[in-house]
């Protein structure tokens, strides 16, 4: 599937449940059609994390549609290159993410959105939670980072924590 072509067929899904939102649909599972479903599934997305950014950007306006679609783009670019296009046979849990006041040199927060950057980039998050939710928001952006930024350094860094946390310390200091 061409960049341009999937983009602008995620477009039209993304309006199209920003539009059953709208109207009073509060669910993931009847939000999208099923070709809205099985569209998402081909890019590495589900209708839940797309439900969540419709929902919070319904309510607050944020995140905006641009930073929804380049997030996307990264999974999908993970999906597709590092995975072979398939889904991971299990989820992370909660539970065995850190803690929100869980804290590295000095950063709480920090821990737990690594964690979750990297599950988002392998498909690992369960429906509760959301990369991009209303608490990494704020946190990114008193750093001065957005979404994508954030997700694609991740990416890159790999397994080395202390790059990500000299980038996050780097930004949020100025």
């Amino acid at each position: 599937m061409s960049e341009v072509k999937w983009a602008d067929q995620f477009r039209a899904v993304y309006d199209r449940g920003n539009a059953a939102y709208g109207a009073g649909c509060r669910s993931a599972s009847s939000m999208f059609s099923a070709e809205d479903c099985e569209f998402l599934t081909s890019i590495g997305a589900t209708e839940q994390e797309i439900f969540d950014y419709v929902e919070d950007a319904y309510h607050g306006g944020d995140p905006v549609f641009e930073d929804v679609l380049a997030v996307t783009a990264i999974r999908y670019d993970f999906f597709k290159s590092q995975m072979g296009g398939a889904f991971p046979d299990q989820l992370v849990r909660e539970a065995d993410l850190p803690r929100k006041t869980d804290s590295v040199d000095g950063v709480s927060w920090l821990p737990r959105i690594i964690a979750k950057a990297r599950a988002k980039l392998r498909g690992e998050l369960p429906p509760e939670l959301m990369y991009g939710c209303g608490g990494d928001r704020p946190f990114l952006r008193r750093a001065g980072i957005k979404l994508q930024e954030f997700l694609e350094f991740v990416r890159d860094a790999g397994d080395d924590d202390a790059a990500i946390v000299a980038f996050y310390k780097s930004r949020a200091s100025h």
